[in-house]
């Protein structure tokens, strides 16, 4: 079958078969395994950058100056100055502890604050103190000489601003999280040094507090002063017209309220107060007529009703009900003219007119207090309007006269907040300062870096990322194949078999002895190869690879010597026109080969030898022909192929490599398809695919891969778990043949 293009099965990764050469089961490891297999190959590497990241952070720590850190606590309490204590239109919580204390922490950092510090301790004549950041003032040129009484005012100045750098650089502020609290620390080489510093901080800073409070009443007090005559005469004067005013106007304040602002207001005038009294007055005379209206109306119902809560009428109905009883009980036994029953019937007939009588009384008093509540509320009505008339008028003189007032107050209340805030000013000077000290600094036992375990850590953890970061970059840089399961997944192609490497020994000593892991490497790649056709193995097929020495002319010489072995009948066949090795390999003449029967020898026949290895023979490339992709492109190839297939039951070619030559696209045509070898770490992925790339570009049906020289760090697994297994410890060179 030449150049077949039907389905056929190809083996994925796993060694299960996929349909139409397209791996259907990807197993590939976990990214975990992954990354273990990775930190496996580059061990070393790793291991020696973690080891010199150690080295210099050892040395690092032990030729460091000693550093000493000392650290004072302050409690910063929150506070607010304000002149004229008068509420702005903004609220006064809204965010003013979190920028109140942001404030302090970068008054603490203020570089005025170190200028104190530096002029209290005198530090730009000090050394020590220059000596103890690892400053050389000779060398700075921060000294005329080594008397410091001869320095001048360009090189105190010189000092004094290094000095306040090493301050700035070297102090440390750090609040306690959800407290008022604030740590001071300073670090030097100088215990006593950095408790001094870290100290007069603290008191400078307190100091410097202090100095801006004084600073701001002065100011505030000239203005207050001012302020205060002005207001006072206002208040005089708005005062007195209020008053005027209301005495004009006949306004009597029976009451008076000041509401949330402060403002006066007026809450009863006499007017409104004799208003509402005669209001709640004719209300219920109002209430007393109405009622007095529907007694008269409801004859009946009325009557009946105040019948009801007459006590007279009460007693008359209840003897009437008391006789009633006595005359039933004696009409059970006696006629209605027995004298008893008479007699209690003539009392009932009284009774009953008593009842009426009192009735008749009751309603005619009705009509009398109806008049009465009808005059009464006439009489409240007339002068309610009349003090509603009063009222109005009283209020719309109100309008103006609360302005009066308003004035007044509103001066009044800016000379109170003024005249109290001055006095608050005057004492302020001996008021309690909201910055308290909690705790001094005291000197440092130990000091605080070098850590030599932190140091460690650090350069342990450097040593760790420039190790990752370089193992990526080698990755990254190395292209190659590497692990079995990136066949199917980087080349698309299913793996047929991983061949590992033979180290320094003798390959082809190995493939003598079937008991090797190269002999059973081989033989699970031709057991895969079954299942590439649906007539098992590929009558006729060509091994090639990228380039040289991927192990191709072994892997052809390999498959043909194990299907040899199976009792097949097998050709191999040197391709490899430009560079001949089979007959090396098997210790043949190259006298005659394939390049004779392209150039028109028809006797093939002649060109065949046999070989020490069961049921293989050998066709040689034969002499180097001055254009082998010329002889290739010929019908002849073609023909060659149709005859051996009819006399060999199998025919493996072993071909050219792909990149730079033309002779393995041209091969492909003639036989069924091709198995391409790949070294492990190797060639480029990019130069994989592009051979694939050109076999595809042809037409040529590749069965699968097989993997070379693969290590044992690179199977994941290692060999000798599938190869080789039962046959206990021996030397894979003795061949059982």
């Amino acid at each position: 079958m030449i150049n077949s293009t039907r389905p056929a099965l190809g083996i994925a990764n796993s060694g299960v078969p996929s349909v139409n050469g397209e791996a259907e089961i990807s197993l590939a490891p976990p990214i975990l395994l992954q990354y273990w297999h990775v930190l496996i190959r580059w061990k070393w590497l790793i291991v020696g950058i973690v080891i010199v990241a150690l080295t210099i952070g050892l040395v690092a720590t032990l030729l460091a100056t000693p550093q000493y850190t000392a650290t004072s606590r302050i409690e910063i309490s929150r506070s607010q100055k304000n002149v004229t204590n008068v509420e702005s239109l903004e609220s006064a919580d809204a965010g003013r502890d979190q920028e109140f204390f942001q404030t302090q922490y970068s008054l603490l950092q203020a570089r005025s604050l170190a200028e104190r510090v530096a002029r209290q301790l005198r530090l730009a004549n000090n050394d020590q103190f220059f000596e103890a950041h690892g400053v050389d003032p000779n060398n700075a040129g921060l000294f005329a000489s080594k008397s410091s009484k001869q320095l001048r005012g360009p090189e105190l100045r010189a000092r004094e601003k290094k000095a306040i750098d090493l301050l700035t650089k070297h102090i440390s502020i750090s609040p306690i999280r959800n407290s008022a609290l604030v740590d001071i620390s300073y670090t030097s080489a100088s215990p006593g040094l950095s408790a001094q510093i870290s100290n007069s901080w603290t008191e400078q800073f307190i100091v410097q507090s202090m100095d801006r409070r004084f600073a701001s009443t002065a100011d505030a007090r000239k203005f207050l002063e001012g302020r205060l005559a002005d207001l006072r005469a206002r208040v005089e004067t708005s005062e007195r017209e209020a008053v005027n005013y209301a005495s004009q106007k006949d306004i009597v304040a029976l009451a008076t309220t000041r509401n949330a602002d402060g403002n006066t207001e007026v809450a009863r005038t006499m007017v409104s107060s004799d208003l509402e009294a005669l209001n709640g007055a004719l209300a219920e005379a109002t209430a007393s007529r109405i009622a007095a209206q529907s007694r008269v109306n409801s004859r009946n119902g009325g009557a009946n009703s105040d019948a009801l809560g007459n006590a007279a009428i009460s007693q008359l109905r209840q003897r009437r009900a008391e006789v009633a009883s006595e005359q039933a009980k004696l009409l059970v036994q006696f006629e209605p003219d027995y004298p008893s029953v008479r007699a209690l019937t003539e009392q009932l007939r009284a009774l009953d007119a008593s009842i009426a009588r009192e009735e008749s009384r009751v309603l005619n008093s009705r009509s009398t207090e109806y008049s009465e509540a009808v005059q009464r509320e006439r009489d409240l009505l007339q002068r309610v309007q009349t003090l509603k008339s009063r009222l109005d008028r009283q209020q719309r003189d109100s309008i103006k006269y609360n302005i009066f007032q308003r004035e007044a107050d509103t001066n009044r209340q800016l000379y109170d907040g003024l005249l109290q805030r001055y006095k608050e000013i005057g004492v302020a000077g001996i008021g309690a300062n909201n910055i308290a000290i909690v705790d001094q600094a005291k000197l440092p036992e130990s000091p605080s870096s070098p850590s030599l375990p932190i140091n460690m850590a650090l350069a342990l953890l450097a040593g760790m990322a420039v190790a990752a970061i370089s193992t990526f970059a080698i990755e990254q840089i190395d292209e190659g194949i590497r692990n079995p399961d990136q066949v199917n997944r980087i080349l698309h192609v299913p793996l047929l078999g991983s061949v590992p490497d033979a180290d320094q020994t003798d390959t082809f000593v190995l493939l003598a002895d079937p008991k090797s892991m190269i002999a059973e490497a081989y033989f699970s790649v031709r057991s895969n190869l079954a299942f590439s056709t649906d007539h098992g193995i590929p009558n006729t097929f060509m091994v090639t690879s990228t380039r040289p020495a991927e192990g191709k002319s072994t892997t052809s010489l390999a498959l043909a010597t194990v299907m040899g072995r199976t009792g097949k009948k097998v050709l191999l066949v040197d391709a490899d026109m430009r560079s001949p090795s089979m007959h090396q390999f098997l210790n043949c003449q190259n006298n005659s080969g394939l390049s004779n029967f392209l150039a028109g020898d028809n006797q093939w026949q002649n060109m065949v030898l046999e070989t020490d290895q069961k049921g293989l023979h050998l066709m040689p490339a034969g002499p180097m022909p001055p254009s082998a992709s010329e002889l290739l492109s010929s019908d002849r190839l073609l023909m060659l192929i149709r005859q051996l297939s009819e006399h060999f039951d199998h025919i493996v070619v072993d071909s050219p490599p792909i990149l730079g030559l033309a002779d393995a696209p041209l091969l492909s045509r003639a036989v069924e398809g091709c198995i391409f070898v790949v070294e492990a770490e190797g060639v480029a992925v990019r130069g994989l695919k592009s051979s694939l790339g050109r076999l595809h570009a042809v037409h040529a049906h590749v069965f699968g891969v097989v993997l070379t020289k693969l290590k044992n760090r690179q199977a994941g697994y290692g060999y000798g778990y599938g190869y080789g297994y039962g046959y206990g410890e021996r030397d894979p060179r003795i061949d059982d043949n």
